[in-house]
């Protein structure tokens, strides 16, 4: 004696002409794939501590490099040379920082890994997004030692505790907006070594031509004149007016909306060039 299986007609399968499909998701749901994605990474960030070296040894060895080589003969001696020296190193560590971006995503890409997010019904920008999103923690972890480093050193910021909360707040959202560059370059680029070559071979003058360790009147004529627009020395110059004195200067401003452009420009350019090659 057999019986059937009856399938009940709440669970009966919905034909195909039947179902409501659409290739949007709403704004809510990408912002929860976002965090799901930005979880793995941090996920992966505790089971492959290793990663974490460059945000962790790097400010506490170039805080050190830089105030006992350059103090003495920029500002007369070390402690002076501080309230310009802490601001330069965060905002030169904590972006150089945002290149791991590009690399780690490159690298997940050989492996097949976005390929696998690609065939799921999730935003397609959530797998972009999310691994940026986690990036954060290691912008957040640069940006404290940095801090931490120069007050065992003596550097005591007059703006108080809140304004450098604020500044460490601009630099790792500024940081976030420059990781959308690196991960185009990610995307476009054939390997992760090519990736870490082209990344520093636009950060390496960005950061060096700028004020985060000299003054830009120190400078010849030429590099004067490309350290006064560089948009890291305006980064620079509002960490500093924040962690020194507690003020907000048209440099802040520029800044933000730097980043909201490269943001609007990349994202775009980087989901389109992501599905077009994933």
């Amino acid at each position: 004696m057999s019986t059937a299986l009856i399938t009940p007609a709440t669970e009966r399968i919905v034909p195909g002409a039947e179902r409501k499909l659409s290739n949007r998701v709403s704004l809510g749901q990408t912002l929860a794939n976002t965090r799901t994605m930005a979880y793995r990474g941090l996920v992966k960030i505790r089971r492959t501590p290793e990663q974490l070296i460059d945000v962790t040894v790097q400010p506490i060895i170039f805080t050190l490099m830089f105030a006992y080589i350059f103090g003495g003969a920029i500002a007369g001696d070390v402690q002076s040379y501080l309230p310009a020296l802490i601001p330069g190193i965060l905002v030169q560590t904590v972006v150089t920082t945002s290149v791991v971006t590009g690399t780690q995503l490159r690298e997940d890409m050989d492996k097949g890994v976005f390929d696998r997010f690609r065939s799921l019904p999730i935003a397609r920008i959530a797998p972009l997004s999310g691994a940026l999103l986690a990036d954060t923690l290691r912008y957040t972890i640069a940006t404290t030692l940095t801090f931490a480093m120069g007050w065992i050193m003596g550097y005591h910021p007059a703006g108080g505790l809140g304004a450098v909360v604020l500044a460490g707040l601009l630099v790792i959202a500024c940081s976030w907006a420059i990781s959308w560059i690196f991960a185009f370059f990610g995307v476009i680029a054939r390997t992760a070594s090519s990736v870490q070559g082209i990344s520093m071979l636009v950060l390496f003058p960005l950061t060096f031509l700028s004020n985060a360790y000299v003054p830009v009147d120190s400078l010849p004529g030429p590099l004067a004149w490309f350290a006064s627009i560089n948009p890291i020395s305006h980064l620079v110059t509002a960490v500093r007016d924040l962690a020194n004195d507690g003020t907000i200067g048209g440099d802040l401003w520029m800044s933000l909306v730097g980043a909201v452009v490269i943001v609007a420009v990349f994202a775009p350019l980087t989901v389109r060039a992501y599905m077009r090659k994933a």
